[in-house]
């Protein structure tokens, strides 16, 4: 098959996937996991139901594949944050914020639905590495004299991820960033 012909069917497959997954993942938000079918799925989309269990067996791995690029965009955004401009202190304390966020919105699905989406491989191989991301960032930030070298960059990481997943119990952005400012206070450098 010539070029041109192929990738025109890639394209047409990743628009089906990406209009299946988010319309699927309004469904779910609005009427709940155990309400939406793949009958409605197939026609909020507009494709056959024949097409869509080409794609996907069920409700529930649409939900994962969803939550899967769901994960790899955060994980996107705090890399960029971690690369942006700034000492190492600064961009710390911007990844912290970002991800105090992500952890705030998850917390939005509802205990059926994140149920669901936080467990398999997935979460726990972006759960390993957001610990190395973090553990990375907080040894640079030790060698720089901005976090403290007292603890192991591999502890702060674990103190970091335990303390921001509060976030998801928090009502307000304020109350987020107040978490933040006081994780950030306890990573820095030790005195006395």
């Amino acid at each position: 098959m010539p070029k041109l012909w192929n990738e025109t069917i890639e394209e047409h497959r990743r628009a089906v996937r990406e209009t299946v997954l988010e319309t699927t993942a309004v469904l779910v938000t609005e009427r709940g996991l155990r309400s939406v079918t793949m009958s409605k799925i197939a026609e909020e989309s507009g494709i056959g139901r024949a097409t869509l269990y080409k794609y996907f067996p069920d409700v529930e791995s649409i939900m994962t594949a969803w939550h899967e690029e769901q994960i790899a965009g955060h994980l996107r955004e705090l890399a960029a944050l971690r690369d942006g401009p700034g000492g190492a202190g600064e961009r710390l304390r911007a990844v912290l914020e970002a991800y105090a966020f992500i952890q705030q919105r998850r917390h939005g699905h509802g205990p059926e639905l994140g149920a669901l989406l936080h467990q398999g491989e997935h979460v726990a191989g972006a759960e390993q590495h957001l610990h190395r991301f973090f553990r990375e960032l907080l040894a640079e930030g030790a060698q720089s004299g901005d976090i403290r070298d007292d603890v192991s960059p591999d502890e702060l990481a674990t103190y970091c991820l335990h303390a921001l997943a509060a976030a998801g119990a928090l009502p307000s952005k304020a109350a987020v960033r107040r978490l933040v400012t006081v994780t950030v206070t306890g990573l820095g450098p030790a005195t006395g």
